[in-house]
């Protein structure tokens, strides 16, 4: 019986379960872990379930790609924030959530066997993907600021890669990529005709007058280029499972085959919801993140909170620079193992984080810290509990083994 499990040995277990049980099992604790925000859906998304209800069809199959209604604001959406035409050489799949997106878009271009560019540290869930796919994940280091190594990709090209993978603004480092940079990914694509999967599930959370950059929008990119989005994020909707794609309109035949496969469509009532929450008015989007307009609310706020209580750390830590996501990236100067060292957050400090080790990177002691689920005061309490517990932790061990 093992070999008929061995594909499923190659994928790594996913953290985020294994970092909530050790939460529950020490009460109280606060957790800078998960990747979600603290704020509700846009009423206009309540709303429109009575339109769902009233509809007598809807208990019924809809379009594998999604419903017409939201195909179209997505559509008007794209041209108005990402300057993404949708046209001949491009189309919309609308997915449950963007993870789905990713594995869809692997499934469809790629056979065992074959290789994906990451750029490390990755999304965990990625690399898994890749894995599940009987492909191999070919990693390349960002630099010291996580920043792109356009010549470092380009060099890890082989006959058989089949895409590089961006994420900006980034998970789990909070950096945002420079328009030149994801402009010389995705002119390398084009040149080696391979895919750009360009992930932007954390789109609208940019800080410091930085502007998102989508690179479905460059020139001629549409044939090769592969955009993932969520509203998860932004719009509060973890649970509802949805996100979107556009894709290059030669895969839609591949991916409507996985997709009607694993899903047959996605959920029609959280597409209705989706349809409502795409609705509200900017003001949402401004109180709630904060970011470019309003950096004195919202997210942003709490960032701003963050940043100033781990700046503390200085030293003791490398914070890297992030202007977008809702997250930072730290570098323990210990030679402590990351997964240990959160056990103890945990159990002594009751804060959580998560360990760099599940995003790739093995080489030093790396904590993703995630500021987004978490009101003001929480935050702060929060974070005082990880600056206090890294300076002891940390401090304390590396002393009685003279670093």
């Amino acid at each position: 019986m093992e070999s008929l499990i061995s594909r499923m040995h190659a994928v790594q277990s996913p953290i985020i379960p294994v970092v909530g049980e050790l939460i529950k099992n020490s009460p109280g604790t606060i957790s800078l872990g998960q990747g979600v925000v603290s704020y509700n859906p846009p009423l206009e998304a309540r709303e429109f379930l009575s339109k769902f209800l009233a509809e007598p069809s809807n208990n019924l199959y809809k379009s594998v790609e999604g419903i017409p209604p939201l195909l179209t604001t997505l559509a008007e959406k794209l041209q108005a924030f990402n300057a993404i035409e949708i046209n001949g050489e491009n189309c919309i799949v609308v997915t449950a959530g963007s993870n789905m997106g990713f594995m869809n878009a692997i499934l469809a271009i790629t056979s065992p066997g074959d290789e994906v560019i990451l750029n490390t540290p990755y999304y965990f869930n990625h690399e898994m993907a890749i894995a599940m796919a009987g492909c191999r994940a070919v990693l390349v280091a960002t630099d010291e600021n996580y920043q792109l190594r356009t010549e470092a990709i380009a060099q890890a090209i082989t006959p058989k890669t089949r895409a590089v993978v961006t994420i900006s603004p980034n998970n789990p480092t909070g950096v945002v990529y420079s328009e030149t940079a994801l402009r010389q990914v995705n002119q390398i694509c084009g040149t080696h005709s391979i895919y750009h999967i360009s992930d932007e599930a954390y789109e609208y959370f940019t800080y410091n007058g930085v502007k998102h950059i989508s690179p479905g929008a460059f020139d001629n990119s549409s044939e090769y280029t592969i955009s993932l989005y969520s509203l998860s994020k932004a719009y509060g909707f973890a649970s509802w499972r949805i996100g979107y794609m556009v894709i290059p309109k030669h895969l839609l035949v591949a991916v409507k085959k996985v997709q009607d496969t694993i899903l047959i469509c996605p959920p029609v009532i959280s597409q209705y919801a989706a349809l409502g929450a795409l609705q509200a008015k900017e003001e949402y989007l401004k109180s709630n993140i904060g970011a470019l307009a309003q950096p004195a609310v919202g997210i942003a706020q709490v960032r701003q909170l963050v940043l100033d209580s781990l700046n503390q750390l200085q030293g003791l830590c490398t914070i890297t620079p992030a202007n977008g996501a809702f997250y930072f990236f730290l570098k323990v100067h210990s030679q402590m193992n990351a997964f240990e060292l959160v056990k103890r957050l945990i159990q002594e400090y009751k804060v959580a984080v998560i360990p760099g080790t599940t995003f790739g990177m093995d080489n030093g002691c790396y904590l993703r810290v995630a500021y987004g689920a978490l009101q003001k005061e929480t935050a702060k309490e929060g974070i005082e509990r990880l600056v206090q517990g890294l300076e002891t932790i940390v401090r304390s061990r590396d002393s009685m083994q003279g670093f």
